[in-house]
């Protein structure tokens, strides 16, 4: 059965952004269908994560189009590009949060409150059923007796899972991923992947810039390699990783095998 346009959630064309005069993405082409696990890799510096915070919006594109469930959030239609209003990015942001390498929790709230946060302020949810689906999810995480803590009470890895959960809690179409195990020691990275793996399972669409290479090959769905400002090669794993066809994916493929 094809591919129909009902399928694609995340739709993006001639996507272009610069910053202080340097070109960082110079045409991106992507569409990730629903449900899919789609893992974006490259070199440091190729615009992988410049990508990803443009998909919602936290950084502005210069030119391209961008569709989201349906919804144009910026595009040209062969005038002058134009971006959505600022209510419609903020209903595809909700529908589609980023959890961030850093983790970028609320420090002086609560993991409960840090949880909450969105549902109740983004999404109008009655706070007594925010905070119970809340504990929900913080239990499916294993983080159940950490609800009362502060962030600065938790590990990296914890702190990661709590973001993870936050995402969750509003109720998303997809999930952005941004480095999600970079900042973390050795030791604590499984229990990210870990959660992620649960993640997968769910029928949630993710999509995940990393390092973690093992990871993306055990479990994309596709694998779009950055370099340069493009989406240079597109396929699944087994095609990305063992019959690559540009010659600076080969480099990559060698580079981090030895």
């Amino acid at each position: 059965m094809g591919q129909t346009n009902d399928d694609i959630l995340i739709n993006i064309s001639g996507l272009r952004k610069t910053f202080k005069g340097v070109s960082v993405l110079n045409g991106v082409d992507l569409t990730v269908r629903r449900g899919e696990l789609s893992f974006i890799i490259g070199p440091s510096g190729g615009g992988k994560s410049t990508l990803l915070r443009c998909m919602n919006f936290l950084e502005t594109p210069d030119a391209g189009q961008i569709d989201f469930s349906g919804t144009r959030l910026c595009g040209g239609d062969g005038g002058a590009f134009s971006v959505s209003p600022a209510q419609t990015l903020q209903r595809a942001r909700a529908k589609m949060p980023m959890v961030f390498q850093h983790f970028n929790l609320f420090n002086h709230k609560t993991v409960l409150d840090n949880v909450i946060e969105g549902p109740v302020m983004v999404n109008g949810r009655d706070k007594r059923e925010a905070i119970e689906h809340a504990g929900t999810l913080l239990a499916q995480f294993g983080l159940g007796d950490h609800a009362d803590k502060y962030p600065a009470q938790l590990s990296g890895g914890q702190k990661q899972r709590v973001a993870i959960v936050r995402a969750l809690a509003m109720e998303p179409e997809a999930i952005l991923f941004d480095e999600p195990t970079s900042a973390l020691d050795p030791q604590l990275v499984g229990d990210v992947l870990d959660a992620m793996r649960k993640l997968a399972g769910s029928g949630l669409t993710l999509v995940v810039v990393t390092h973690e290479m093992s990871f993306a090959r055990a479990l994309a769905d596709s694998i779009h390699f950055v370099s340069g400002g493009r989406i240079a090669e597109s396929g699944s794993a087994e095609a990305v990783f063992d019959r690559p066809q540009t010659e600076d994916l080969k480099r990559f493929i060698q580079s981090i095998r030895a």
